[in-house]
Protein backbone atom coordinates (compact mmCIF):
# COMPACT_ATOMS: atom_id res chain seq x y z
CA UNK A 1 0.00 0.00 0.00
CA UNK A 2 1.39 3.18 -0.87
CA UNK A 3 0.62 6.62 0.76
CA UNK A 4 1.56 10.28 -0.18
CA UNK A 5 3.88 11.89 2.78
CA UNK A 6 1.50 13.57 5.29
CA UNK A 7 1.12 14.61 9.06
CA UNK A 8 -2.15 12.82 10.12
CA UNK A 9 -4.17 13.74 13.11
CA UNK A 10 -6.77 11.74 14.49
CA UNK A 11 -8.18 12.56 17.81
CA UNK A 12 -9.78 10.36 20.45
CA UNK A 13 -10.93 11.09 24.18
CA UNK A 14 -8.29 10.36 27.17
CA UNK A 15 -9.18 11.01 30.85
CA UNK A 16 -6.84 11.07 33.52
CA UNK A 17 -7.90 11.43 37.35
CA UNK A 18 -4.82 12.98 37.74
CA UNK A 19 -4.80 15.75 35.32
CA UNK A 20 -8.08 16.99 35.04
CA UNK A 21 -7.32 18.76 31.54
CA UNK A 22 -5.59 16.08 29.33
CA UNK A 23 -4.44 16.58 26.11
CA UNK A 24 -6.25 14.62 23.25
CA UNK A 25 -4.55 11.98 22.30
CA UNK A 26 -3.99 11.87 18.47
CA UNK A 27 -1.64 9.86 16.10
CA UNK A 28 1.29 11.60 14.45
CA UNK A 29 1.82 10.15 10.98
CA UNK A 30 4.44 10.76 8.44
CA UNK A 31 5.91 9.34 5.52
CA UNK A 32 8.83 10.23 3.14
CA UNK A 33 11.02 7.72 0.55
CA UNK A 34 14.16 6.11 2.42
CA UNK A 35 16.77 3.08 1.39
CA UNK A 36 14.47 2.58 -2.14
CA UNK A 37 11.07 2.20 0.23
CA UNK A 38 8.56 4.08 1.45
CA UNK A 39 9.41 4.89 5.17
CA UNK A 40 6.40 5.75 7.62
CA UNK A 41 6.69 6.53 10.90
CA UNK A 42 3.11 6.59 13.23
CA UNK A 43 3.07 7.55 16.70
CA UNK A 44 -0.33 7.56 19.09
CA UNK A 45 0.34 10.29 21.59
CA UNK A 46 -0.88 13.54 23.14
CA UNK A 47 2.59 15.11 22.63
CA UNK A 48 2.43 15.92 18.82
CA UNK A 49 5.07 18.42 19.08
CA UNK A 50 7.28 15.85 20.54
CA UNK A 51 6.46 13.07 18.19
CA UNK A 52 7.02 14.95 15.11
CA UNK A 53 10.16 15.90 16.53
CA UNK A 54 11.15 12.27 17.16
CA UNK A 55 9.97 10.98 13.85
CA UNK A 56 12.37 13.57 11.99
CA UNK A 57 15.26 11.95 14.50
CA UNK A 58 14.28 8.16 12.98
CA UNK A 59 14.30 9.89 9.19
CA UNK A 60 17.66 11.59 9.70
CA UNK A 61 19.03 8.09 11.38
CA UNK A 62 17.61 6.20 8.16
CA UNK A 63 19.45 8.86 6.06
CA UNK A 64 22.30 8.52 8.12
CA UNK A 65 22.41 4.48 7.78
CA UNK A 66 21.77 4.25 3.97
CA UNK A 67 24.63 6.14 3.42
CA UNK A 68 27.04 3.56 5.42
CA UNK A 69 25.21 0.88 3.54
CA UNK A 70 23.89 1.60 0.38
CA UNK A 71 25.27 0.38 -2.81
CA UNK A 72 24.15 3.52 -4.56
CA UNK A 73 25.59 5.69 -2.48
CA UNK A 74 29.66 6.77 -3.61
CA UNK A 75 31.98 6.25 -0.72
CA UNK A 76 29.80 4.20 1.67
CA UNK A 77 31.03 1.65 3.71
CA UNK A 78 29.44 -0.82 1.53
CA UNK A 79 31.19 0.19 -1.61
CA UNK A 80 34.52 0.45 0.24
CA UNK A 81 34.58 -2.65 1.07
CA UNK A 82 33.26 -3.99 -2.05
CA UNK A 83 36.28 -1.68 -3.77
CA UNK A 84 38.84 -3.38 -1.70
CA UNK A 85 37.86 -7.18 -2.55
CA UNK A 86 40.38 -9.71 -2.51
CA UNK A 87 42.94 -6.64 -1.37
CA UNK A 88 42.93 -5.89 1.80
CA UNK A 89 40.56 -5.73 5.16
CA UNK A 90 38.52 -2.04 5.19
CA UNK A 91 37.37 0.07 7.89
CA UNK A 92 34.06 -0.14 8.89
CA UNK A 93 31.32 0.92 11.24
CA UNK A 94 30.10 -0.46 14.42
CA UNK A 95 26.65 -0.57 12.91
CA UNK A 96 27.66 -2.59 9.29
CA UNK A 97 29.64 -4.87 10.85
CA UNK A 98 26.61 -5.49 13.24
CA UNK A 99 24.50 -5.78 10.30
CA UNK A 100 27.19 -8.48 8.97
CA UNK A 101 27.57 -10.52 11.98
CA UNK A 102 23.42 -11.17 11.99
CA UNK A 103 23.71 -12.34 8.14
CA UNK A 104 26.30 -14.56 8.55
CA UNK A 105 24.14 -16.00 11.62
CA UNK A 106 21.16 -15.85 9.38
CA UNK A 107 23.61 -17.54 6.54
CA UNK A 108 24.60 -20.30 8.59
CA UNK A 109 20.89 -21.25 9.57
CA UNK A 110 20.04 -21.11 6.14
CA UNK A 111 23.02 -23.08 4.66
CA UNK A 112 24.16 -20.51 2.69
CA UNK A 113 20.52 -19.72 0.89
CA UNK A 114 20.33 -16.17 2.58
CA UNK A 115 24.09 -14.60 1.38
CA UNK A 116 24.51 -11.07 1.30
CA UNK A 117 27.42 -11.67 -1.37
CA UNK A 118 25.06 -12.34 -3.66
CA UNK A 119 25.67 -8.25 -4.76
CA UNK A 120 27.92 -9.76 -7.30
CA UNK A 121 24.52 -10.31 -9.43
CA UNK A 122 23.14 -7.30 -8.88
CA UNK A 123 24.25 -5.70 -11.96
CA UNK A 124 22.86 -8.29 -14.01
CA UNK A 125 19.24 -9.12 -12.88
CA UNK A 126 17.52 -5.56 -11.98
CA UNK A 127 15.23 -5.06 -9.66
CA UNK A 128 15.90 -1.93 -7.85
CA UNK A 129 15.11 1.36 -9.10
CA UNK A 130 16.78 0.46 -12.37
CA UNK A 131 14.51 -2.40 -12.69
CA UNK A 132 14.47 -3.30 -16.86
CA UNK A 133 12.62 -6.37 -17.19
CA UNK A 134 15.27 -8.21 -19.17
CA UNK A 135 16.66 -11.19 -18.53
CA UNK A 136 20.63 -11.33 -17.96
CA UNK A 137 23.05 -13.72 -20.31
CA UNK A 138 22.57 -16.59 -17.76
CA UNK A 139 26.74 -17.32 -19.03
CA UNK A 140 27.78 -14.49 -17.45
CA UNK A 141 25.72 -15.33 -14.29
CA UNK A 142 27.03 -18.77 -13.87
CA UNK A 143 30.84 -17.69 -14.24
CA UNK A 144 29.89 -15.22 -11.51
CA UNK A 145 28.25 -17.76 -9.09
CA UNK A 146 31.33 -18.78 -7.55
CA UNK A 147 32.35 -14.70 -5.94
CA UNK A 148 28.62 -15.60 -3.56
CA UNK A 149 30.08 -17.18 -0.82
CA UNK A 150 29.59 -16.00 2.94
CA UNK A 151 32.33 -17.65 4.36
CA UNK A 152 34.35 -15.45 2.25
CA UNK A 153 33.12 -12.23 4.25
CA UNK A 154 34.87 -11.57 7.33
CA UNK A 155 33.96 -9.51 9.96
CA UNK A 156 36.89 -8.29 12.30
CA UNK A 157 35.36 -6.71 15.15
CA UNK A 158 38.54 -6.53 17.04
CA UNK A 159 39.89 -4.37 14.48
CA UNK A 160 37.13 -3.01 13.40
CA UNK A 161 37.09 -3.88 9.78
CA UNK A 162 35.37 -6.10 7.21
CA UNK A 163 37.20 -8.01 3.97
CA UNK A 164 36.15 -10.03 1.37
CA UNK A 165 38.36 -12.36 0.57
CA UNK A 166 37.99 -12.61 -3.49
CA UNK A 167 38.63 -10.21 -5.60
CA UNK A 168 35.30 -9.29 -7.31
CA UNK A 169 33.15 -10.14 -4.51
CA UNK A 170 30.22 -7.87 -3.57
CA UNK A 171 27.91 -7.20 0.05
CA UNK A 172 24.65 -5.72 -0.88
CA UNK A 173 22.44 -5.62 2.95
CA UNK A 174 19.18 -5.15 0.54
CA UNK A 175 17.39 -8.25 2.04
CA UNK A 176 18.66 -6.75 5.77
CA UNK A 177 19.80 -3.53 6.40
CA UNK A 178 16.05 -1.83 6.42
CA UNK A 179 15.26 -4.33 9.44
CA UNK A 180 18.37 -2.72 11.44
CA UNK A 181 17.42 0.31 10.43
CA UNK A 182 13.94 -0.06 11.88
CA UNK A 183 15.22 -1.50 14.96
CA UNK A 184 17.50 1.56 15.35
CA UNK A 185 14.47 3.83 14.90
CA UNK A 186 12.53 1.84 17.60
CA UNK A 187 15.27 3.14 19.99
CA UNK A 188 14.92 6.61 19.34
CA UNK A 189 11.39 6.68 20.02
CA UNK A 190 11.76 5.23 23.06
CA UNK A 191 14.42 7.30 24.25
CA UNK A 192 12.11 10.23 23.06
CA UNK A 193 9.75 9.13 25.50
CA UNK A 194 6.95 7.60 22.80
CA UNK A 195 6.13 3.60 23.74
CA UNK A 196 2.87 3.53 21.22
CA UNK A 197 3.92 4.19 17.77
CA UNK A 198 4.95 2.11 14.50
CA UNK A 199 7.21 2.25 11.88
CA UNK A 200 7.18 0.37 8.49
CA UNK A 201 9.98 0.74 5.91
CA UNK A 202 8.41 -1.30 2.62
CA UNK A 203 7.64 -5.16 3.31
CA UNK A 204 9.20 -4.57 7.15
CA UNK A 205 7.50 -3.09 9.95
CA UNK A 206 7.67 -2.60 14.22
CA UNK A 207 4.62 -1.74 16.72
CA UNK A 208 4.98 -1.27 20.01
CA UNK A 209 2.17 -0.60 22.59
CA UNK A 210 -0.95 -0.11 21.46
CA UNK A 211 -3.38 2.41 19.13
CA UNK A 212 -6.59 3.75 20.85
CA UNK A 213 -6.18 1.51 23.50
CA UNK A 214 -5.56 -1.64 21.13
CA UNK A 215 -2.95 -3.66 19.70
CA UNK A 216 -1.77 -2.50 16.09
CA UNK A 217 -3.76 -4.55 14.10
CA UNK A 218 -1.61 -5.68 10.49
CA UNK A 219 -2.25 -7.55 7.60
CA UNK A 220 -0.25 -9.92 5.10
CA UNK A 221 -0.92 -8.62 1.46
CA UNK A 222 -1.94 -11.09 -0.77
CA UNK A 223 0.92 -12.16 -3.06
CA UNK A 224 -1.45 -11.97 -6.14
CA UNK A 225 -4.45 -10.01 -5.14
CA UNK A 226 -4.77 -6.67 -6.17
CA UNK A 227 -2.39 -4.12 -4.67
CA UNK A 228 -3.64 -3.09 -1.31
CA UNK A 229 -5.53 -6.39 -0.79
CA UNK A 230 -4.79 -8.58 2.36
CA UNK A 231 -5.64 -11.80 2.86
CA UNK A 232 -4.54 -12.37 7.16
CA UNK A 233 -4.25 -10.33 9.93
CA UNK A 234 -3.34 -10.42 13.37
CA UNK A 235 -3.04 -7.83 16.77
CA UNK A 236 0.29 -7.62 17.40
CA UNK A 237 2.63 -5.25 20.33
CA UNK A 238 6.07 -5.18 20.66
CA UNK A 239 6.88 -7.46 18.01
CA UNK A 240 8.28 -7.08 14.22
CA UNK A 241 6.65 -8.28 10.81
CA UNK A 242 8.50 -8.49 8.16
CA UNK A 243 7.37 -10.09 4.66
CA UNK A 244 9.10 -11.31 1.23
CA UNK A 245 7.31 -11.76 -1.41
CA UNK A 246 7.74 -12.42 -5.45
CA UNK A 247 5.41 -10.15 -6.65
CA UNK A 248 6.56 -6.20 -5.41
CA UNK A 249 9.50 -5.93 -7.68
CA UNK A 250 9.06 -8.62 -10.20
CA UNK A 251 7.62 -8.93 -14.23
CA UNK A 252 6.57 -12.06 -16.22
CA UNK A 253 7.57 -13.02 -19.31
CA UNK A 254 6.19 -16.43 -21.50
CA UNK A 255 4.10 -17.53 -18.24
CA UNK A 256 6.91 -17.27 -16.31
CA UNK A 257 7.53 -14.83 -13.30
CA UNK A 258 10.87 -13.29 -12.27
CA UNK A 259 11.21 -11.44 -9.23
CA UNK A 260 14.16 -10.18 -6.94
CA UNK A 261 14.56 -12.72 -4.56
CA UNK A 262 17.66 -14.33 -6.05
CA UNK A 263 19.20 -18.05 -5.21
CA UNK A 264 22.56 -17.67 -4.44
CA UNK A 265 22.82 -21.15 -5.58
CA UNK A 266 20.81 -20.98 -9.55
CA UNK A 267 21.67 -17.40 -9.61
CA UNK A 268 18.00 -17.09 -10.73
CA UNK A 269 14.80 -15.64 -8.98
CA UNK A 270 14.03 -18.44 -6.23
CA UNK A 271 11.80 -21.79 -7.35
CA UNK A 272 11.87 -23.03 -4.05
CA UNK A 273 7.85 -23.12 -3.82
CA UNK A 274 7.02 -19.85 -1.88
CA UNK A 275 5.06 -16.57 -3.17
CA UNK A 276 5.55 -14.89 0.10
CA UNK A 277 7.36 -15.49 3.39
CA UNK A 278 6.19 -13.28 6.62
CA UNK A 279 8.25 -13.56 9.60
CA UNK A 280 7.69 -12.44 13.43
CA UNK A 281 10.08 -12.09 16.17
CA UNK A 282 11.54 -9.61 18.62
CA UNK A 283 13.77 -7.90 15.89
CA UNK A 284 13.33 -6.33 12.84
CA UNK A 285 16.43 -7.08 11.42
CA UNK A 286 16.30 -10.81 12.12
CA UNK A 287 13.10 -11.00 10.97
CA UNK A 288 13.90 -8.91 7.53
CA UNK A 289 16.98 -11.28 6.93
CA UNK A 290 14.76 -14.56 7.89
CA UNK A 291 12.07 -13.95 5.55
CA UNK A 292 14.34 -14.00 2.79
CA UNK A 293 16.23 -16.96 4.34
CA UNK A 294 13.13 -19.17 4.52
CA UNK A 295 11.41 -17.88 1.18
CA UNK A 296 14.95 -19.15 -0.18
CA UNK A 297 14.75 -22.24 1.30
CA UNK A 298 11.17 -23.67 0.53
CA UNK A 299 7.58 -23.53 2.66
CA UNK A 300 8.97 -27.45 4.05
CA UNK A 301 12.87 -26.89 5.29
CA UNK A 302 11.81 -23.16 6.33
CA UNK A 303 9.00 -23.70 7.98
CA UNK A 304 11.24 -26.73 9.79
CA UNK A 305 13.83 -24.01 10.68
CA UNK A 306 11.11 -21.40 12.31
CA UNK A 307 9.87 -23.99 14.51
CA UNK A 308 13.68 -24.49 15.91
CA UNK A 309 14.49 -21.17 16.53
CA UNK A 310 12.95 -18.86 19.70
CA UNK A 311 10.43 -16.58 19.25
CA UNK A 312 9.95 -16.86 15.88
CA UNK A 313 7.10 -17.04 13.73
CA UNK A 314 5.80 -17.44 10.14
CA UNK A 315 3.33 -17.64 8.00
CA UNK A 316 3.77 -19.15 4.58
CA UNK A 317 1.87 -18.72 1.05
CA UNK A 318 3.08 -21.49 -0.83
CA UNK A 319 3.71 -22.06 -4.78
CA UNK A 320 0.32 -23.94 -4.84
CA UNK A 321 -1.20 -21.24 -2.94
CA UNK A 322 -1.35 -23.15 0.65
CA UNK A 323 -1.21 -21.09 4.17
CA UNK A 324 1.01 -22.44 6.55
CA UNK A 325 1.56 -21.33 9.95
CA UNK A 326 3.65 -21.65 13.33
CA UNK A 327 1.34 -23.63 15.42
CA UNK A 328 1.68 -20.22 17.95
CA UNK A 329 0.10 -18.51 15.32
CA UNK A 330 -3.14 -20.24 15.14
CA UNK A 331 -6.08 -18.74 16.87
CA UNK A 332 -3.77 -15.68 16.74
CA UNK A 333 -3.97 -14.84 12.80
CA UNK A 334 -7.10 -14.30 11.12
CA UNK A 335 -7.71 -15.33 7.35
CA UNK A 336 -9.45 -12.85 5.90
CA UNK A 337 -10.46 -14.70 2.62
CA UNK A 338 -8.06 -17.60 0.75
CA UNK A 339 -5.08 -15.95 -1.44
CA UNK A 340 -5.49 -15.02 -5.16
CA UNK A 341 -4.87 -17.95 -6.97
CA UNK A 342 -2.98 -17.29 -10.39
CA UNK A 343 -0.72 -19.62 -12.73
CA UNK A 344 2.17 -17.45 -12.28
Amino acid sequence: MRFGCALALSCCCACSAANPNPQPVALVERARVSMGSELRVSVSTADSTGAAKAIDAVFTEFDRLEALMSVWKPGSDIERINAAAGDHPVPATVEVRSVLRTAAQISEWTSGKFDVTFGVLSGLWRFDHDQDNQLPDMTEVRRLLPLIDYRSLVTDDAGGTVFLKKKGMRVNLGGIGKGYAIDRGVEILRRSGFSNFMIQAGGDLFVSGLKDGRPWRVGIQDPRGAAGKIFAAIDLTDSTFSTSGDYERSFVRDGHRYHHIIDPGTGEPSQAGCRSVTILTTTAVMADGLSTGVFLLGPERGMALVQRLPNVDAVIVTAKNEVLMTPRLKGRLSLVAAPTDAPF
